[in-house]
């Protein structure tokens, strides 16, 4: 089974990669429903003993098997609810709670504001950039709507059909309709216009295993504004096995600012990072971030915490200074 002291949790996610890889679909119904909530309630406790970057390659391509098909499921989960939402009469917006993840996205859009608030020094961001927003793109939707009132968000990605269920969401908005836009694009075609945003978020499952992830972070450092902020989302322990792992050593060129693991039902940890500016991030720093990559990737040592009253975001400004002097 490979590095791994809870061989029980993994061989029951096992069972279930074998179960969901044998469905005729990954559309909504009984069965989809059932043994993705089981997998989702089987990897959200915080487990210590997994870490599965030193787990065997049989669990490793298995790993990167399920992550795409959690991909498609939760595609056609949101064009699903998209869809149904978009069937009232009235501002589908105002009907947000059929989605039965819908307060997941509350909390995880809170955490991300409350990251955003404490590193943009008092500014508020004139333009968002939400990559790989799908067909009901709730963070931006709430952010927009909750947190960030004035703020323009320009949602992209690749699927065209996911563009038109979500534009057709925020249409009957007299606020959204005017500070949201949607384009058809994929990430690794996009250059000058990244530039424009002073915040950019990249979805979990834009880029589904490392080495596209790497490429989409290589992208977005070449294009990005120097001192502009990157919000990825990450997953930590057994949650894993759900999402792409996102490492602090992954961010060349950006200085990582702060990494959230959260340990209630928001599935997905938080990278915040600011893009370095000209020789700086281009030189010296990616040498120092390559000899100490181990030391940055580990998470168990650089990670933040959260108890039931309140959040504890490990800051990494300091921690970085000393691990370059």
């Amino acid at each position: 089974m490979g590095y791994c002291q809870d061989d029980k949790l993994v061989n029951t996610i096992c069972d279930l990669y074998e179960k969901i890889s044998k469905l005729e679909s990954l559309k909504p119904c009984e069965d989809v429903d059932t043994l993705f909530k089981q997998l989702v309630s089987t990897c959200i406790p915080p487990n210590p003993n997994i870490d599965v970057t030193r787990m065997s390659e049989s669990i490793q391509e298995m790993r990167s098997n399920l992550i795409k098909l959690c991909g498609h499921a939760e595609g056609h989960l949101e064009h699903h609810f998209s869809s149904i939402l978009n069937s009232f009469e009235d501002n589908p917006l105002h009907h947000l709670n059929f989605f039965p993840y819908y307060n997941n996205y509350l909390k995880l859009s809170k955490l991300e504001f409350d990251l955003l608030e404490q590193n943009l020094n008092g500014s508020v961001p004139k333009t968002v950039a939400f990559i790989g927003s799908g067909p009901l793109p709730l963070t931006s939707i709430v952010l927009a709507s909750s947190h960030l009132k004035d703020s323009i968000f320009h949602n992209f990605d690749v699927d065209p059909s996911a563009n038109s269920v979500a534009a057709r969401l925020v249409s009957s908005d007299p606020d959204l309709s005017q500070r949201m836009f949607f384009h058809t694009v994929d990430v690794m075609d996009m250059s000058g216009s990244l530039k424009d945003f002073d915040v950019v978020f990249l979805a979990a499952l834009v880029g589904m295993d490392k080495q596209e992830k790497i490429k989409v972070i290589e992208h977005l450092e070449k294009h990005m504004s120097p001192g502009a902020l990157l919000m990825l989302r990450s997953a930590h322990g057994p949650r894993a096995f759900l999402y792409p792992i996102v490492e602090p050593c992954d961010l060349q060129g950006f200085q990582v600012l702060s990494v959230y693991h959260p340990t209630d039902e928001v599935i997905n940890s938080v990278v915040i990072s600011r893009k370095l500016a000209g020789d700086v991030g281009n030189g010296v720093i990616h040498d120092h971030m390559d000899q100490d990559c181990d030391i940055a990737c580990n998470c168990s040592q650089i990670h933040a915490i959260m108890n039931k009253k309140k959040s504890i975001v490990e800051e990494f400004t300091g921690s970085i200074e000393e691990q370059l002097s």
